[in-house]
């Protein structure tokens, strides 16, 4: 597939969910703009830029963002890989949502360097750049554990990730790449951007506040509940109804380990009990996802008459069909809990950056029903 080349001007004169930046890979080079890049994108942005939630967690709702709370954002973005002096970009994430708008847009204006967008299906760029820093969400970690020449040309690569639990093939890829590899995750929502981040380690779990975030409430110290992630920031977005709010309560339960630090939880729409047991979807799927052959699946929420609520396990088979039933069997026995059943689908409805949105129809899997 061909790159277009866009001028600074094309690419922010159009909405960031127009079909021709992200359905297609594209290239700016901010590198060859006369004088400062930043100053440039701080004239073309509009005074606000609007946003639509992914319907994760309910009815998408439009968020609105100013010129001046994404290229803050931008700036702290720009601050996590600066360290590592990349000479180019290359994006994965589509600028329709706020992380890739500010990740593949706005941060290589801040960093004055070129950028490639990557859809999908995308070529990684040929050029004669060694030093990156690599966009990243969930899928990316797949594509490029294929493709070993384009990463061993490399002399570094910083990847930043977003939007999800950090998936196993993530793990697996750092892991081989060692020194010339980093990594920084960044914590936050569409309502209120970039609320945390950390560096990744085998034995990482407290984020990091980002300077200009608080805790709102009584600014206690460390606690071993559990509770909901209220944040302050001078970057929450606006509701396309009203005003925006000096704080906002996240779909997030977190566990405070700092005066400005915390340890995930969870979503609570991703957390389920059964039984008295407490259940992360999330990471129950990134085990299955390590030990099963397919091409895709998901842990459901579901109700249930007998424990209240219950999980479901959707699977799209591979190209060689449905997955070994031995192996299904094995991998579902080492779960904390059995799903209360395994069913096949054709595809599970996700969104760009990998969040299940809704549930397809399906067929009761030859492993059955597991109580």
């Amino acid at each position: 597939m061909a790159t277009d080349e866009l001028s600074p001007r094309e690419l922010l004169s159009k909405p960031p969910g127009a079909p021709e930046l992200t359905d297609r890979p594209w290239t700016v080079r901010w590198d060859l703009v006369d004088g400062s890049a930043e100053e440039l994108v701080a004239d073309l942005l509009p005074p606000e830029t609007e946003f639509s939630t992914s319907g994760s967690t309910g009815t998408p709702r439009s968020w609105f963002r100013t010129d001046g709370q994404l290229l803050d954002e931008a700036r702290l973005l720009a601050g996590l890989v600066a360290d590592t002096r990349p000479e180019a970009v290359v994006s994965f994430a589509p600028p329709r949502h706020v992380y890739g708008l500010l990740a593949s847009v706005l941060v290589p204006a801040v960093l004055g360097v070129p950028v490639w967008y990557v859809p999908r299906f995308g070529s990684l760029p040929s050029t004669r750049h060694r030093r990156w820093a690599v966009v990243a969400i969930p899928w990316t970690f797949r594509i490029l554990g294929r493709r070993r020449a384009w990463l061993e040309s490399a002399e570094r690569l910083a990847f930043v990730h977003s939007t999800a639990v950090l998936p196993r093939s993530a793990v697996d890829l750092l892991s081989g790449l060692e020194a010339k590899a980093s990594l920084v995750e960044v914590f936050g929502s569409t309502e209120t951007g970039g609320v945390a981040y950390r560096r990744w380690a085998s034995d990482a779990e407290a984020w990091h506040l980002f300077p200009d975030v608080e805790f709102a409430g009584d600014g206690g110290g460390p606690s071993q509940e559990e509770a909901p992630l209220v944040v302050r920031s001078p970057r929450i977005a606006r509701p396309e109804e009203g005003t925006a709010g000096p704080e906002h309560r996240m779909d997030d339960h977190v566990r405070r380990v700092g005066r400005r630090e915390f340890a995930f939880a969870g979503r609570r729409t991703r957390i389920v009990n059964v039984n008295g047991r407490r259940l992360d979807l999330d990471l129950m799927e990134e085990r299955l996802l390590a030990a099963v052959d397919c091409d895709d699946l998901a842990c459901v929420p579901v109700p249930d008459e007998f424990t209240g609520e219950h999980f479901d396990l959707l699977l799209v088979p591979g190209r060689t069909g449905a997955p070994d039933p031995e192996a299904l069997r094995k991998a579902i026995e080492g779960l904390a809990c059995r799903p209360r059943s395994v069913r096949t689908v054709e595809r599970i409805d996700r969104s760009e950056t990998g969040k299940l949105r809704r549930v397809q129809s399906a067929q009761p899997h030859p492993e059955g029903v597991h109580r």
